[in-house]
Parts: structure tokens; sequence; C-alpha cells
């Protein structure tokens, strides 16, 4: 008799349904440890693990196109998300991590050809100052951070954060004493400025007097290696962007900027110079230089040419040596 009151399937709405009013009762009750808020914490872990399995699929079978929009349309409809983010906290770390996954699929999934996470993002953009604050609790930051970089795949998204005064905080996050912390901040800093080139650009033209004040001073200028390293390649990575040429052509226009950068160049890491070089040659290539510009480069000429005849790359690479001849052409030309 038992086999003909068998339970109907559930469906992926189901699964998002229940989990929502999980999610509720979680957010609503103190962080007791009675019998019944233990069982429920247990059943949201258990469903949050269901809804990644219907998002990535599992050893057995692949995702279900159809299953994935239901899903993501149901997460979507309501406060789903803005429940998962806030009680992410509460969770353990495998429901953590489940969560984080899930949130970052669902930033992919289309639903009529609509990405719809972005649209619910925009509406609720707030979210994102729960994910950034996140770079300051050392057991949400990763979580929290893997999230906000899927989210800034969005453009409005991104551009919501980095016209916010959030922006600032980065520079402090990236040099945080936690290694891994630092390392998603400045990942996280890296998409920001680099995935939506017109935005960027903008950002870049209307915030450039703070924005490379901070950068110079706090990383460019560093007293920690990997930060040095990281911001010089991530500068060359922007101002080589077609996208930022007028940033560009202003940045290789000032004489501190020059001379942090010279102070690069004699860096004892070889992969720091190497990238100072790649940001150097742009002052060195500009047909318009200032003349404060040209007064220091010529004052160092005999330097930088000493410098250039010994600079090698540890692999042979043709592009590197011929913007080498090119800046040492540039330099030697040079007349005070």
């Amino acid at each position: 008799m038992k086999g003909l009151f068998k339970s109907k399937p559930r469906t992926p709405v189901d699964i998002v349904r229940q989990t929502r009013d999980l999610l509720i009762y979680v957010g609503r009750s103190a962080d007791s440890r009675d019998a019944k808020r233990e069982e429920k914490m247990a059943d949201l872990f258990k469903h949050i693990r269901e809804l990644k399995c219907i998002l990535y699929g599992n050893s057995e079978s692949e995702p279900v196109s159809e299953a994935c929009q239901q899903l993501t349309q149901e997460f979507f409809r309501e406060n789903t998300l803005r429940l998962l983010i806030t009680c992410l906290p509460k969770l353990n770390l495998e429901a953590r991590k489940d969560a984080t996954q899930v949130v970052a699929n669902l930033q992919r999934q289309q639903v009529n050809s609509r990405l719809i996470a972005s649209d619910y993002l925009e509406a609720n953009i707030d979210l994102m100052d729960v994910l950034i604050a996140g770079y300051e609790n050392t057991d949400m930051a990763l979580h929290y951070g893997a999230m906000l970089r899927e989210c800034i795949r969005h453009q409005t998204v991104a551009r919501y954060v980095l016209e916010s005064q959030h922006m600032k905080k980065f520079f402090d996050y990236i040099q945080l004493p936690n290694f891994d912390i630092a390392a998603d901040a400045a990942a996280t800093f890296k998409e920001l400025l680099t995935r939506h080139k017109s935005t960027v650009a903008e950002f870049l033209s209307r915030n450039y007097d703070w924005f490379f004040a901070e950068y110079n001073s706090k990383l460019l200028e560093s007293s920690n290696y990997i930060t040095r390293r990281q911001a010089v390649k991530l500068l060359g990575d922007i101002l080589l962007d077609r996208s930022n040429s007028a940033v560009m052509t202003r940045y290789v226009s000032s004489r501190d900027n020059l001379r942090i950068l010279m102070n690069l160049l004699r860096e004892s890491s070889k992969s720091i110079q190497i990238e100072a070089f790649h940001v150097f040659k742009l002052f060195a290539a500009n047909q318009n230089k200032p003349p404060d510009i040209v007064s220091i480069l010529v004052a160092n000429k005999s330097k930088l040419l000493r410098l250039f005849a010994d600079f090698k790359t540890d692999k042979e690479d043709e592009q590197f040596e011929a913007d080498k001849a090119q800046v040492v052409k540039e330099i030697a030309s040079l007349e005070p």
C-alpha cells in the first residue's frame, strides 16, 4: 500500500520556495542550539546543496536548462538572493561554499534571453554594499568577494561600485594583512578596472586626480612587494587599453608619475622591472613630451641607457626586444 502514496517529486520552484521559507526562519531565529533550529538548519543546508546540483549537475547528470530557468525565475521573483546573502554568516562553511556557487551561477543564467539577475541587482543595488563590506569580516570575505566578482559581470552593477565611496576602500583592502583576503580584493579591483571598457574609461576620466594619487602612493609605492608587483602590472593593462588612451596621455605627462616608474625600474625584482618597463615605454614613446619630462629623461639618460643595455626577459621575447630598442632610440635622441 505504501507505494501508492509516493510523494510527488519536488520541482525546482518548490525547492526555491522551501529554501526561502527556511532562510526566513533562520534569519528571524536567535543563534540558539535548540533541536528545532538545528533541524531547520540541516534542512536549509540540504536545500542549498540541491539548488547547486540543479544548476551545476552532478556526477550522474548534466544540468537541465529548463530546470535551471525555472529555478532562476523563482529565485529572483522574490527576495531569495537578499535572504541568502544576509543569512550567509549563519551558515556552516560547506553551506557557505555551496551558496556562493549558487549565487555565482545565477548571474549567468538567462531566462527568455535575458540575464534577469542584472535586473534584480539593479533594483537591489544596496546588496553590493553588503558584499563589499564583507572584506572587513575574515570569515565572510572570500565568499562575499567571489559573489561580488560575479555580480560585477553586469555593467550597471560595476558602474555602481566604481562610482560609490567603496572604491576608495579597495586601496586598503588590497593591503590587508590576511594574504588570501588581500589577494581576493586585488582580483575584484582588477575586474572592476578592466571588464567594462567604456564604464572604466568614464570613471578614470572623471576621477583621475584622487584615483591616481591613491594608486601611486598606496599601491605603486607600497612597502609590500606583492602589492607593488600587482599594481604596476594592472597599471600597464589599464594604460595600454585603447579605451583609456586619454587617461594614458594624461598619466605619461606627469613628472611625479615618471619618477615613480623610474624607481620601479631600479627594483631588484626582475618581474617588477619588466612590468614597469611596459609603462615606462609609454613615457618614452610620447611624441608630445612636456619639457619637465624631457629634462628628467635627459638628466638620467646615461643611467637609463646603461640599465637597458643589460635588460632582458627570462625567455626570448621578440616584442619586448623591439620595444626596448625603440625606447633606447627615443632616449638616445633626446637633447637638453
